[in-house]
């Protein structure tokens, strides 16, 4: 694999600077020039076969230094690009623009040798960035699966790319703020597709992301320590949450997502390890979520810390989703394996369901509170679900456990608004050290 340590030429990069800082007329009314450099004048071969990396990372480093700059990876190429950081702190507006096809390596051995990358697009340190453009960004994973044989490398086929069970996401920001991703598309992730990490001011808008349903692991769009988002108007297919927020998240708001296939909009999973969990201010609007696993769902494990507060989902529509709402404070990923029960919970208040229609195949409604701390504050208005066409006949009742709330408006079934207690009685939240608290 190359060096991350990429040498320009110092006649090139002075030629391209100095052709950068030419004056420009100053006429009344004139538009704000940016500045456009192509990878193909970085020596890109742009082929799908040659590794460009090194013109990818040598046409940043000059943009990087220039205000209003462009990256361009232009149309009716292909571009194959190694696990790669892209970092700042760079001049203002920088982009990067994505019109043509931007290629994962399909060969095993560029992910597993020497460092065994977490990420494969990893982008930290930036301020006003912006990825943009009518091409594709292709992790070909499924690719790698299907070539790969099982005798030489089980691991794929028990859903791992490396022996340690980990597998890279496909883009990564990470400390970065006033990010803009619009308009590209993200396919065939090992893992996640793309994440957000201690950043914040973010904007996602018309992106389409797919991976097979059964694609294991695969998170759409996945948050953590990231406040001030907007994710909107995209489509998610993967095989796992289409949508994850995790611990450190507040100010999160979602508009007219499509998730099909996939397993819905997940608060989720907190508080594993027993760990502290913080998430707040969640709202998720026009959300239509078809052939899923969940609809719309938080979810913790025993033994966490910290709270779930301010979550509101509305104008959500199912179809053919296996449980449409779902709290689930008994939360365990372990294989197969049981989780030992715990007495702590991250505590959850304040989630709002409006307006939550269409059909399931499994169980409308599961709301499983822990035993320590219930859940309170849970409001559901006009929530109407139904059984699908398609569902095996083996649909089962709604479940409110240790839940607290009202419903008003049209509920079908009734017991869904039915199940929740109005009031919790003598089942008052345990109380916590203030360090464990948000």
């Amino acid at each position: 694999m190359w060096s991350s340590v990429v040498s320009v030429s110092a006649a090139l990069l002075a030629g391209v600077l100095l052709s950068l800082s030419l004056p420009e007329a100053a006429a009344a009314g004139s538009t704000v020039r940016t500045t456009t450099l192509s990878v193909l004048s970085f020596g890109a071969a742009a082929d799908g076969v040659t590794d460009d990396t090194k013109a990818l990372v040598a046409a940043w480093r000059v943009a990087c230094r220039v205000p209003r700059a462009t990256v361009l990876l232009p149309s009716g190429h292909r571009f194959l690009v190694s696990p790669v950081t892209l970092q700042g702190p760079c001049s203002t507006k920088l982009t990067l623009q994505i019109d043509g096809t931007v290629l994962a390596p399909a060969d095993m051995g560029s992910w597993l040798k020497p460092r065994r990358p977490l990420q494969w697009l990893n982008f930290k340190w930036l301020d006003g960035f912006t990825i943009q453009g009518a091409g594709t960004v292709d992790g070909q994973s499924i690719t790698s699966l299907q070539s790969a044989s099982p005798a030489n490398s089980p691991q794929i086929f028990t859903g791992h790319w490396y022996s340690s069970g980990t597998k890279p996401t496909l883009v990564r920001f990470y400390s970065s703020y006033n990010v803009t991703v619009r308009n590209i598309r993200i396919s065939n992730s090992p893992q996640c597709h793309l994440k957000f990490d201690s950043s914040g001011g973010i904007k996602v808008k018309n992106i389409t992301i797919s991976s097979p349903g059964d694609s294991p692991n695969t998170d759409g769009i996945h948050l953590q320590n990231t406040r001030d988002v907007e994710i909107r108007s995209s489509s998610i297919a993967c095989g796992d949450d289409c949508v994850s927020i995790q611990t450190g998240c507040s100010n999160v708001h979602m508009k007219n997502i499509v998730c099909n296939p996939g397993h819905g909009i997940s608060v989720g999973g907190l508080g594993k390890d027993n760990s502290l969990a913080c998430v707040s201010d969640v709202v998720a609007e026009n959300i239509n979520v078809q052939n899923a696993l969940y609809g719309v769902r938080i979810k913790t494990w025993q033994g966490g810390v910290g709270s779930v507060r301010n979550i509101t989902f509305s104008n959500v529509r199912v179809s053919n989703v296996a449980t449409p709402i779902a709290i689930d404070q008994f939360y365990c990923d372990r294989g197969g394996a049981r989780c030992a029960n715990r007495t702590g919970a991250v505590a959850i208040t304040g989630v709002a369901y409006r307006r939550v229609v269409g059909t399931y195949t499994f169980q409308p409604a599961r709301l499983a509170c822990s035993d320590a701390r219930p859940c309170t504050g849970v409001t559901m208005v006009d929530v109407r679900l139904s059984p699908a066409a398609s569902a095996p006949g083996t649909t089962v009742a709604p479940l409110c456990w240790n839940s607290y709330g009202e419903a008003s408006g049209a509920m079908e079934p009734l017991s869904v608004g039915g199940c929740l207690q109005r009031s919790n009685g003598y089942a008052m939240p345990l109380t916590q050290p203030f360090n464990y608290t948000c």
